[in-house]
């Protein structure tokens, strides 16, 4: 029986270290890695995911990440596995792996190759499909960025009732579609995807979020998350004031190089990032490194 209570708080998208020599993913710095973020109050970890460059990895990859962490994620942490692909064959396919390698539930974005030809109708068919032949339960996973397909709230609502989909990761960027889509699925855990928004789709009913800035600012996200919970809303605020700038200035506009050289800077391993995606320039990382100062997650 799915525990849906388990899926909420602040979850990581890790990043997927290469070994700067082979280019192979170097299973030690991630598990490192993970083992400081869920020490830091992380509610779990997400792999294989877009800030995982989940896109560049190949199946046997992310097969081998996720029981690479499962080693290292306790029971009590959920350890999900980006299994988005471009057709629903492919995606069951990668759920299933997810399941036999030890992930606990599958992120699922839309199939974006063909997304002009694809309709709602079309899409809410691919979602129910996966859902039914998964063997754990899915998130999904709204990142039009990056699919050039988003999806609609009247599409979650014809999901809303099916018994393996526990909720649905919003990376609009657009706290109206969250709203939007909370109130057409009010039973699903609905996560939001944006760092700066985390304390605004709180007040609106988030569980959580699912970010990537959490991953060189882990303690930051967490406090944000459980300042709310306890009712601290002023302490939430202050935190969410440091998290904001590092989401719009880092995350936003340096996507996975600006992340990996920020995790970086606050002592964790980032590293290169695969090809054709770019690393970081120099002055990425003075401009990183000052905007962590003033968040106080490094000294000046």
């Amino acid at each position: 029986m799915i525990r849906r209570d388990r899926f909420r708080g602040v979850l990581v998208p890790l990043t997927t270290p290469f070994d700067p020599t082979t280019g192979d993913v170097a299973p030690v710095a991630l598990r490192n890695n993970a083992r400081a973020i869920l020490d830091a109050g992380a509610s779990g970890v997400v792999v294989a995911g877009s800030t995982g460059e989940g896109s560049l990895l190949s199946d046997d990859e992310s097969r081998q990440i996720v029981g690479w962490l499962r080693e290292v994620v306790p029971e009590e942490k959920l350890l999900i596995v980006g299994a988005g692909r471009e057709s629903t064959r492919a995606t069951i396919a990668a759920c299933r792996d997810g399941a036999e390698s030890g992930a606990d539930a599958a992120l699922v974005r839309p199939p974006g190759y063909f997304a002009r030809f694809v309709t709602q109708r079309a899409l809410a068919d691919h979602f129910r499909a996966v859902a039914e032949e998964s063997p754990i339960p899915i998130l999904v996973y709204n990142i039009p960025i990056y699919t050039n397909l988003a999806i609609s709230e009247s599409t979650l609502m014809s999901l809303a009732r099916h018994p393996n989909i526990v909720g649905v990761k919003d990376s609009s960027g657009d706290l109206k579609n969250f709203a939007a889509f909370r109130d057409a699925v009010p039973q699903w855990a609905c996560f939001i995807g944006a760092g700066a928004l985390l304390y605004a789709a709180l007040e609106i009913g988030a569980v959580g979020g699912i970010l990537a800035v959490a991953n060189f600012a882990a303690d930051t996200a967490v406090e944000v998350a459980e300042s709310f919970a306890r009712g601290e809303k002023v302490a939430a605020g202050r935190a969410q004031e440091r998290l904001t700038p590092l989401h719009k200035e880092i995350v936003g506009k340096m996507g996975p190089p600006g992340v990996k050289l920020a995790m970086d800077a606050v002592g964790l391993v980032g590293g290169r990032v695969r090809s054709p995606l770019v690393n970081g320039s120099e002055a990425d990382e003075t401009r990183i490194k000052k905007l962590l100062r003033t968040a106080q997650l490094i000294s000046a």
